[in-house]
């Protein structure tokens, strides 16, 4: 989940934008598909994970004990339910169209009316990129408005632990600001329905940062500006004290550790504004940073930074890093916590303070860290960090030792100032890029993700036992393969600690690396399959490099001249001599007969450069092919890819599993991401894809959902979808 570089700028021009008046639940804007809906309905829930992304802002109420919100980089907010103790997503109704809105830019909150609450959505700022939205909530989530704007936002770009950038006007709950990387500030004078450009004195840069931060300090607004160079004469924060007028806050620090202001907060009680800076925005590139604090009633400012960056580690390594986080206690004067960010050398820390920044205490120092309801924090096997990415800090108004702070994959908790543990339940952030339900064993479901590689839910609903798999760990899984005839052998490649391939005999639950990788996958692990009984292997990369074979537990590698290159191995289900795969490049079906020896070409003319394809071999059946296309529907092939036939009422078919069953039925259920019609949802076929039933809802849509679909062999209606965002979702029938 790393950010993207900038690359639009568009102008207001003063113009006002105009809400779209739609009320909870939130469709496309499509009309309804055909397909009969689900009778009873589907129940949705996560498989538990825990996290597994990054937490880029936490948001407590100051005027509600218990309220509490966050936000992550792609994969949307949430809403804490104290009673429950878990958070509850509020944007999983934004559907495949609206996909860029999973990543939240900024969050606000209104102290004096407790059930009002707003995002600001908008994933990426590049030009392929829609444009960002703001929701707003008069039931703390519950139900949303939706205004959609001209301009661009960035929640997974660089910058995006800063804020926030979204502030509701201490002098009046009806105006809004919100901070753009790309086209200045905007003002909204009736809570977020509509927007227009304000005068602000900065002059925004096509690649920078833009308005970093919004913070209320008493009755002024103070905006940072992540466009300076950071020499004096570069302000980079303002203020206005009549929501007018803006003006550079006079004495403000200069210099590259003061060249970005991160974050703000400010102390009622003593009437200091903390910022802390950095010298990029991060979460990544920063290796200078500073704290300092402003007495707004002077006007004085003083340097509280904890530990300047730049000294050695006790292995000699430079300790670079950043500054990021701020948040102070609302019940202790002058107490506050800070973070440090990207300090790989020392690993990062939260500073707390009761002297108003004199003196500083690294809670890092005497954390006891309890990571048992999340385990793959313990990353294969070492022990947890204390974090990393740490841009998110909290402390409860109503709680001083309640101290939260998120990093790059959870968010962690105390309420004792020494012992903390993921306070994480119902945040899933997980990108799933491979599923596989294992017909038989403990566990339902293998998953593979970006950045957490490959686990083993022995449960759906808790964390896997065993984390992340080991041996090698992977940050991401590219491939992820069961041997059909032989079920417990399971095969994955992906970016590991220790070679880029491994296999399993005891169906995902431990692995060992191959003993030997072709050069190739070094540098670029693509998809891996086995055939159906665990003998062969077909290891593919990238575009420019030919396939692999091994059939010998990958001892020995040879390459396949006439493997498509770059294209995805699939293996027939019954016939261990058969395997397949597609050529986008061309619209080609290629066979082999010969255990993936040779491949030779069958069906050809079939759609060429689509990207986003998929081949699938339905289980128990020889020869059975079901080609899922993005933009050109669904075809079918039943004599091993000689021919395919489109099925009929597919308009486009992005992913394609298979599960049980249906009583009375001898052909396996087909799930599908796609469009029977007009609107992109999950469907279910209990008759070969003669009819289809939509099997999710208006509620139920989590952005982009193309990436893998499977039921489970072993529960009729069951099914598993990987998001981009939203970890694993499950479906079961209600």
């Amino acid at each position: 989940m790393h950010a993207s570089s900038l690359s639009r700028r568009a102008v207001l021009a003063g113009t006002a934008v105009a809400a779209a008046a739609v009320s909870l639940p939130l469709t496309q804007g499509r009309a309804q598909a055909a397909a009969t809906p689900a009778k009873g309905g589907y129940r949705w829930r996560n498989a538990v994970q825990g996290g597994t992304g990054f937490i880029t802002g936490v948001l407590f109420h100051p005027s509600v004990r218990g309220l509490a919100y966050l936000r992550t980089d792609i994969g949307g907010a949430y809403h804490w339910d104290d009673r429950a103790e878990r958070w509850i997503p509020l944007t999983d109704h934004l559907g495949w169209d609206d996909w860029n809105l999973l990543g939240v830019e900024a969050m606000a909150v209104d102290p004096a009316h407790p059930d009002r609450v707003y995002l600001a959505l908008g994933t990426y700022a590049q030009s392929w990129a829609g444009n960002g939205a703001v929701l707003r909530s008069e039931d703390r989530g519950a139900t949303w408005r939706r205004t959609d704007l001209p301009v661009k936002l960035g929640a997974n770009e660089d910058g995006r632990g800063c804020g926030e950038r979204l502030l509701v006007d201490p002098r009046d709950s009806d105006t809004l600001w919100l901070g753009t990387r790309h086209d200045g500030l905007l003002k909204s004078t009736d809570r977020g329905r509509t927007w227009k450009a304000a005068g602000f004195p900065a002059t925004p840069s096509p690649t920078g940062q833009g308005i970093t931060l919004l913070v209320a300090a008493g009755r002024t607004v103070y905006a940072g500006w992540g466009d300076s160079d950071g020499t004096a004469g570069q302000p980079n924060l303002y203020r206005t004290s009549d929501g007018t007028t803006w003006e550079a806050v006079p004495g403000q620090p200069s210099g590259t550790a003061a060249k970005v202001p991160v974050r703000a907060a400010y102390d009622r009680h003593t009437r200091e504004l903390y910022v802390t800076y950095a010298n990029a925005p991060g979460p990544n590139g920063q290796s200078d940073g500073s704290v300092h604090k402003l007495r707004t009633t002077t006007g004085k400012w003083t340097e509280v930074t904890p530990v300047k960056p730049g000294g050695t580690t006790a292995d000699g390594s430079a300790d670079s890093f950043g500054y990021g986080g701020v948040a102070v206690d609302a019940r202790r004067p002058g107490t506050l916590v800070v973070s440090t960010n990207n300090r790989w050398a020392d690993i990062d820390t939260v500073f707390r303070s009761t002297d108003g920044g004199r003196t500083w205490t690294s809670l890092k120092d005497k954390a006891v860290l309890d990571v048992s309801e999340t385990p793959y924090l313990n990353w294969g096997g070492e022990k947890p960090k204390f974090g990393w990415w740490i841009q998110a800090v909290g402390i409860d108004p109503y709680d001083s030792r309640h101290i939260v702070y998120g990093t790059g994959a959870t968010l962690y908790g105390t309420r004792d100032l020494t012992h903390w543990a993921p306070q994480i339940r119902g945040v899933e952030e997980a990108s799933v890029r491979r599923l596989i339900s294992p017909p038989t064993g403990q566990a339902h479901l293998l998953s593979g993700s970006g950045d957490i590689g490959v686990m083993y839910h022995e449960r759906l609903t808790a964390s896997p036992s065993r984390g992340m798999a080991s041996n090698p760990v992977f940050g991401t899984a590219t491939g992820l393969s069961l041997a059909a005839a032989r079920p417990s052998y399971v095969v994955r490649s992906g970016w590991g600690d220790h070679g880029n391939g491994a296999y399993s005999n005891d169906g995902g639950k431990t692995w060992a690396p191959f003993p030997a990788q072709p050069d190739v996958a070094k540098t670029a692990p693509g998809p891996i399959a086995t055939n159906a009984d665990g003998g062969v292997l077909l290891w593919s990369f990238g575009p420019a490099d030919p396939g692999y074979r091994s059939d010998d537990n990958g001892t020995s590698w040879s390459e396949v001249p006439t493997f498509p290159k770059g294209a995805v191995p699939v293996a027939d289900p019954v016939d261990p001599a058969r395997c397949y795969a597609f050529d986008t490049t061309t619209g080609t079906l290629f066979a082999s007969t010969d255990s993936g020896r040779a491949f030779t070409a069958r069906a050809t003319g079939l759609s060429s450069g689509d990207t986003e394809f998929q081949l699938v071999a339905a289980p128990g059946r020889s020869g059975d092919l079901w080609l899922s296309l993005k933009g050109n529907g669904l075809y079918r092939s039943t004599d091993g890819g000689a021919t395919f036939t489109e099925v009929a009422g597919c308009r486009a078919s992005y992913t394609l599993g298979f599960g049980k069953a249906a009583e009375g039925s001898s052909y396996p259920a087909l799930y599908m991401v796609g469009s029977t019609h007009t609107i992109t949802a999950v469907y279910r076929s209990d008759d070969e894809a003669k009819t289809w039933t939509r099997i999710n809802d208006d509620r139920h849509q989590w952005g982009w959902i193309g990436a893998a679909i499977t039921g489970d062999p072993r529960v009729y209606g069951r099914v598993y979808i990987a998001t981009n965002g939203r970890g694993v979702q499950y479906g079961e029938p209600v």
